[in-house]
């Protein structure tokens, strides 16, 4: 149901700021210097990366517990009856998707492991904040689409020169328009990219504020079935985000209690993946009607868009994937200089999801 989403106008223009692509590389690069100094004031307390290298401690001690932001995980575990098997408490699931949203909870301590794309790591590596990927989900297909407004005229990317169009450089989100702008051959001074965070999307395009957003599945579907009879349309494009990563703050991966805790917590993740994947029946009633509240008939057809998961055993082309992400953002003039990818992965955790499923599970994104 979309009323979840709906909100009227003005409540729309008071949180959209429109703002022009130097002035958000000027107000990042102003974030980043001051997480800069932060993050220097801090390396005492943290410790440095010798406890990063040791190896990962095998068995969780009794007592530990983790605050999760991992919302498909949460379904899938319980749906499956393995939430109950795992090996620590969850102190909360709570309901932060959005890379920025997340950043700030890692910050405040108030989250000890996520799940996102690949680009809030970047995010978080450039303002500072020290932040590692322990777990990688590689994709080979298109996940997102590019919805319009109702009424706008737009239909195929040619279109998209001279639109309006949300865009959150710290999400998946922005990096899909990025690389959707370059392969449509179209600069980023063509078009007016809008910063807003993606829970501002629908919000945005049923204002007609903005003309183009990208939506995942289930939520271009809600859009759709309201809006298509108004002309919303939503585009393919060729853009895929490549990575889902779990990631957790360096300083919960210095902790060796913690640290266990998180290396089980790939292990099931992995292994809620390929369960959802293996019993698409329960997977639809748990996860698309009664945790999204889209109709049996919608979530059987969503889910005939989804790609079989893979959790590769080798994590170089996800770093090259990841390199490449950097240079596009970096070259588009956002989050400063580029930086070895390398930085944002903490390889101990590289084989743990891989060795959690059948091998039909680990066999793609490892040349």
């Amino acid at each position: 149901m979309l009323s979840r989403f709906e909100f009227t106008a003005k409540h729309t223009f008071d949180q959209i700021r429109k703002i022009t692509v130097r002035k958000s590389i000027r107000r990042i690069a102003l974030l980043a210097a001051a997480a800069s100094l932060l993050a220097v004031s801090c390396a005492t307390a943290d410790g440095d990366d010798a406890a990063l290298t040791a190896a990962l401690p095998t068995e969780v001690p009794p007592g530990v517990a983790l605050t999760i932001s991992a919302n498909n995980a949460k379904v899938a575990l319980t749906a499956s009856g393995e939430l109950a098997k795992l090996p620590f408490a969850v102190t909360s699931w709570p309901a932060v998707q959005a890379g920025p949203d997340v950043i700030q909870a890692f910050r405040g301590g108030s989250l000890d492991l996520a799940t996102n794309a690949g680009i809030p790591p970047i995010h978080a590596h450039a303002t500072g904040f020290d932040a590692k990927i322990v777990g990688v989900k590689y994709r080979e297909s298109p996940h997102y689409k590019l919805a319009t407004a109702p009424g706008t005229a737009i239909d195929s990317l040619d279109d998209l020169r001279g639109k309006k169009i949300a865009f959150s450089p710290g999400q998946a989100q922005g990096v899909v328009i990025l690389r959707t702008l370059k392969d449509a051959g179209i600069r980023t001074d063509e078009v007016e990219l809008v910063e807003i965070n993606s829970p501002q999307f629908l919000t945005a395009l049923q204002a007609k504020q903005i003309d183009v957003a990208p939506l995942g599945e289930p939520t271009v579907t809600k859009y759709l079935d309201k809006y298509a009879v108004e002309g919303a349309k939503a585009l393919t494009t060729p853009a895929v985000d490549a990575l889902s990563v779990l990631w957790a703050p360096t300083s919960i991966l210095r902790d060796d209690a913690k640290a266990a805790a998180v290396a089980e917590f790939v292990k099931f993740w992995a292994r809620g993946e390929v369960w959802a994947w293996e019993h698409p029946e329960e997977w639809i009633d748990a996860y698309y009607v009664k945790d999204q509240e889209v109709s049996e008939a919608d979530g059987r057809r969503i889910l005939t868009s989804v790609e079989k998961p893979y959790f590769p055993d080798n994590w170089d082309a996800a770093i090259t994937w990841e390199q490449e992400t950097i240079d596009l953002v970096t070259d588009a003039g956002f989050f400063g200089d580029s930086f070895d990818a390398e930085e944002l992965f903490d390889r101990r955790f590289e084989k743990l999801a891989s060795e959690a499923v059948p091998a039909e599970y680990r066999t793609k994104g490892a040349q």
